[in-house]
């Protein structure tokens, strides 16, 4: 999928647009917004610092602070159908979501054409500031799919989510031919109910010459929060791994974690005070454990955190986290690493 068509899209919408009306809205909430008539234009950003200390058998590895997140967006609609988002790092990741979408046939079905997200895991598709851990699970890590150019149909009703999508394959060789891969998901609410409910879910790829899919289970009741996915993947007909995790949430102070449109989101303190929140993970399989120093291999590892939200904007986090290998190294040992991790969050 080329970027430049979808730019080019944006810009023949928007010169399409008569964005001057008598009445005009400003709010600042969630970014600068402005609204006129069926048009609107929202500015925004995110800014997400971290201090990390990580060990591997012992020796430290990395004592630092990190930029871990500097992103700045712009979305807005050009006509009550037709919707767009460009999303930047300025942190070397560059452009990281670029795409128009139409919703003129309702919620049940939205198109999204551009580069997005791929319909792949839970924790994958809910966003950095509404994890209850700053890290994802070393699994999802492993087995995420991330952004890519594609086109996708979406939507939801009150208990159903879906999404199935084509995206563009990485270029194997230098015949400049568009290959496209596929990613779906469908997540489920069987129980739903004022204090809670219970969420299932399940997502396959096809994509990079990569095969896999996962399952999802999670639920709130009141102030708890309980999340587990499981993954399996094969890679050039070869290579077969999975691997699992599971977390439990509890908000101190008693708020709820919201759920909108197949996934979960962040907590919303219920007084000036702020909100407190705790969390716990175990991981196993084979993953992507970088953060403890082990890299992609068979681990186990745990995780426990702390975050505190203290409005709608800003999230201060801490965790710790501790994991082995499955394997003994050349020394009859297995590795261990450790991390130790603090977090900033500022989203606007």
């Amino acid at each position: 999928m080329n970027k430049t068509l979808v730019s080019v899209a944006l810009v023949a919408a928007c010169s399409q647009s008569n964005l001057v009306s008598a009445e005009t809205n400003v709010s600042t909430k969630g970014g600068l917004k402005v609204t006129s008539g069926e048009h609107s234009v929202q500015f925004g950003g995110r800014i997400q610092y971290d201090y990390f200390n990580t060990e591997l058998n012992g020796e430290t590895i990395d004592d630092q602070f990190d930029l871990r997140r500097g992103r700045v967006f712009v979305k807005g609609n050009v006509s009550s159908d037709w919707h767009f988002k460009v999303n930047y790092n300025v942190n070397g990741g560059g452009t990281e979501d670029m795409y128009v979408r139409y919703t003129g046939w309702g919620g049940k079905a939205v198109v999204t054409v551009g580069k997005q997200h791929q319909a792949f895991t839970l924790e994958q598709l809910m966003s950095s500031k509404d994890i209850a851990i700053i890290e994802r699970s070393a699994i999802t890590e492993r087995y995420l799919i991330g952004r890519k150019d594609g086109i996708q149909l979406h939507g939801n009703t009150e208990r159903l989510h879906y999404a199935i999508g084509a995206f563009s394959e990485e270029e194997a060789d230098d015949t400049k031919e568009e290959e496209f891969g596929i990613a779906g998901r469908v997540a489920y609410l069987p129980y739903k109910s004022d204090n809670g409910l219970v969420h299932l879910g399940a997502s396959y790829k096809d994509i990079d010459d990569i095969s896999g899919s996962g399952v999802e289970l999670a639920a709130t009741s009141g102030a708890f929060y309980f999340q587990t996915e499981f993954f399996q993947q094969e890679q050039d007909s070869q290579q077969d791994i999975d691997g699992f995790y599971v977390q439990l949430a509890y908000t101190l102070t008693g708020e709820k974690r919201p759920y909108k449109e197949g996934v979960f989101k962040r907590i919303k303190p219920s007084s000036k005070s702020g909100a407190w929140e705790v969390a716990a993970r175990f991981e196993s399989g084979d993953g992507k454990f970088s953060d403890i120093e082990l890299g992609s291999v068979d681990a186990e590892a745990y995780v426990i955190g702390v975050n505190y939200y203290a409005n709608d904007n800003l999230k201060i986090s801490m965790s710790y986290s501790q994991g082995e290998t499955a394997e003994f190294n050349e020394d009859g040992i297995k590795d261990e690493g450790k991390e130790l991790r603090a977090s900033m969050l500022l989203a606007f």
